[in-house]
């Protein structure tokens, strides 16, 4: 498939395949293609379970973590809309708030909210556990048919900016310019060095490499990370030599 239209297009059965799809660098971990598919039907899978439906809103944390980039894909599946938020505020409304385990107490949702934790076994027996949700679900999704136009994520270009909608239409060209403006092929690794509350970092630091074929590489401060190109937010050094920064991603 080459004409992708919605986000979970990106995700279809057929692009199943053994090749790497998203390395973490803190685990030292490689997902393949498949791995990704299949993780991402899941962590939909477990959404719909809390309650999430189309057009609901989806708060995850921002930390370039696998789980995190599984929940948004599996959100795209559902038809909700995902907001990367480090600090969404301790009675935040979305039907689900996904965060680290450590931050579980820094909680406490209204009724209609879930907050989903992952990284370790939360303390309240009311908080969902991502990995032993998600590793124990169905990998298998149903077909999708959303708009085009539908909004997918919620995300700021600057701190303090007001959160703006984005479609999938929206993300999906941002993810092929900035495919086309660096160069990404199957054989490229694409550092994501730029936050993922912008929905720029996630059009071409996310979407694009998994438009080509190619990996996503979510860094970490102490651990070693190769890759052949990064998405960058300012214009502090970087290893890579084909650097994107989101101030040139048309979003």
């Amino acid at each position: 498939m080459s004409d992708f239209s919605l986000v979970g297009d990106l995700l279809a059965r057929e692009r199943r395949s053994d090749r790497p799809a998203l390395y973490a660098a803190e685990l030292d971990r490689t997902y393949s293609y498949f791995d990704l598919c299949n993780t991402a039907y899941k962590a939909g899978n477990v959404l719909s379970h809390v309650g999430v439906r189309e057009g609901d809103r989806v708060v995850v944390d921002p930390d370039p973590h696998p789980q995190p980039i599984f929940t948004f894909l599996g959100a795209a599946l559902l038809g909700a809309v995902s907001e990367f938020d480090a600090d969404p505020g301790r009675e935040c409304d979305a039907r689900a708030v996904v965060v680290p385990v450590e931050r579980e107490g820094a909680f406490d949702l209204p009724g209609g909210s879930k907050l989903v934790a992952f990284g370790g076994d939360p303390d309240r027996p009311d908080t969902t556990h991502w990995e032993e949700e998600v590793w124990s679900e169905n990998p298998a999704f149903p077909p999708t048919f959303h708009d085009p136009g539908d909004a997918v994520l919620r995300g700021r270009q600057q701190v303090g900016d007001d959160p703006r909608a984005y479609s999938h239409a929206d993300l999906l060209a941002a993810a092929r310019d900035a495919e086309d403006a660096v160069g990404i092929d199957a054989d490229s690794r694409v550092a994501v060095r730029a936050p993922l509350s912008d929905a720029r970092t996630v059009a071409a630091g996310v979407l694009a490499p998994l438009l080509a074929g190619g990996t996503i590489a979510l860094p970490a401060e102490d651990a070693p990370l190769e890759a052949t190109a990064a998405v960058v937010a300012g214009d502090g050094p970087v290893p890579e030599t084909r650097v994107l920064n989101v101030a040139d991603v048309p979003l």
